[in-house]
């Protein structure tokens, strides 16, 4: 049954993750359809990401009083009231509505079941957690072509009544499995939210390191789509086509990376992807061929999904105790900090150039990292071993 558990939590994830992503490839679409610019659109891919953040530290104390399991099923439910109430959005600050309440769904849902995942499997962390990825990863694929299929056929709204029911669907499984699983799901070690924050230095190097690549990371899927038609020359079909290599990318990335993280020093290992987001942004604003704008998407995709495996990884196997409280302390600050990034592309973007943006993005991520690096060889950042 623990399996049966893990299975349909795998199936939850892509609802909620799907729910996460689908912004993106329809910020164009609302773009046209509301009248507004790009910096208007940029805030509703921002409050997705910000209502994510919210509820992770509130979660993060009520998984002390409440077992994570109705945790997870009350973001179930949130997700398929909030799916529908944006199907139905009329005007922009419906939508905006709509699209934060998807993110506290998220939000709360990854803040219970990482932890609930890590508890079901404690010798094989990364790994868990890798595949748990993969499958909300398969929603980041499979959301750029078809939220265009279903705006072409129907219109975008069919994409969130669409979202809505697989929601409703996925929970009532949940529901049924965990009734059915010896000794109930799982309730974690965690008693004492206070005590969780005294591995507050643990919880602020995973938030600075998984921050700055974060927050490059969500300003540029955002707007890519945009960019390769406006920058790049491509079409749209085929500028959301390499939205979903990049994404397709993150299969393997989450897959295998969950793997390494279990094998590899976390910080070198954490660092290093943090690099090669860097480079693979520098890359994009340099090549022109569809070919090499493919590789591009292929190595960007590969780096920045291998990112957060590593950093659940980290974060749940360098504290020694209360790791669910300190996981979801670490997730509400860090997406707090990587949820700006769209809106500050989208802001930038009515002024400058989006290749002198992202230039200047990457060379900032690659100074962040410089830092984490000179303080990892200095002894700062904790380890597992601290």
């Amino acid at each position: 049954m623990t399996r049966r558990l893990f299975g349909t939590l795998c199936g939850l994830v892509f609802c909620v993750n799907f729910g996460r992503v689908a912004f993106a490839p329809l910020l164009e679409t609302f773009r046209t359809t509301f009248q507004v610019g790009t910096g208007a659109v940029g805030l509703v891919a921002t409050l997705v990401w910000v209502g994510t953040a919210v509820p992770r530290i509130p979660v993060g104390y009520l998984v002390t009083r409440v077992s994570r399991g109705r945790i997870v099923l009350g973001a179930g439910v949130l997700l398929t009231v909030a799916s529908a109430l944006t199907a139905t959005a009329g005007a922009l600050p419906l939508l905006q509505a709509g699209a934060f309440a998807i993110g506290v769904a998220s939000g709360a849902y990854y803040a219970a079941a990482v932890p609930l995942i890590g508890d079901l499997y404690p010798d094989r962390v990364g790994q868990a957690v890798g595949i748990h990825g993969t499958a909300a990863q398969a929603a980041a694929v499979v959301a750029p072509t078809l939220t265009v299929t279903l705006v072409a056929v129907e219109s975008w709204r069919a994409v969130f009544w669409l979202l809505a029911a697989l929601g409703a669907t996925l929970t009532l499984l949940v529901f049924l499995v965990a009734r059915r699983l010896d000794g109930g799901v799982p309730r974690g070690g965690d008693h004492d939210f206070v005590a969780a924050l005294s591995h507050w230095r643990i919880i602020l190097a995973a938030v600075v390191m998984v921050g700055g690549a974060g927050f490059v990371w969500q300003g540029v899927f955002n707007f890519y789509v945009t960019y390769l038609i406006t920058t790049k020359g491509l079409v749209a079909g085929r500028a959301g086509t390499l939205l979903t290599v990049a994404f397709a990318a993150g299969l393997p990335a989450f897959w295998l990376g969950g793997g390494l993280a279990d094998r590899l020093p976390h910080v070198p290992y954490i660092l290093t992807l943090g690099v090669g987001v860097a480079s693979g942004v520098a890359a994009l604003t340099v090549v022109r061929s569809l070919v090499a704008l493919v590789a591009v998407s292929v190595g960007l995709g590969l780096v920045a999904h291998s990112l957060f495996p590593a950093l659940d990884a980290y974060v749940l196997g360098t504290v020694p105790d209360n790791r669910g409280s300190a996981y979801a302390v670490y997730g509400g600050l860090a997406l707090a900090v990587q949820a700006t990034g769209s809106s500050a592309v989208g802001f930038l973007g009515e002024t400058y150039p989006f290749d002198a943006i992202f230039r200047g993005f990457a060379l900032a991520l690659l100074a962040l990292v410089a830092c984490l690096a000179a303080l990892y060889l200095r002894g700062v950042l904790p380890t597992a071993t601290d």
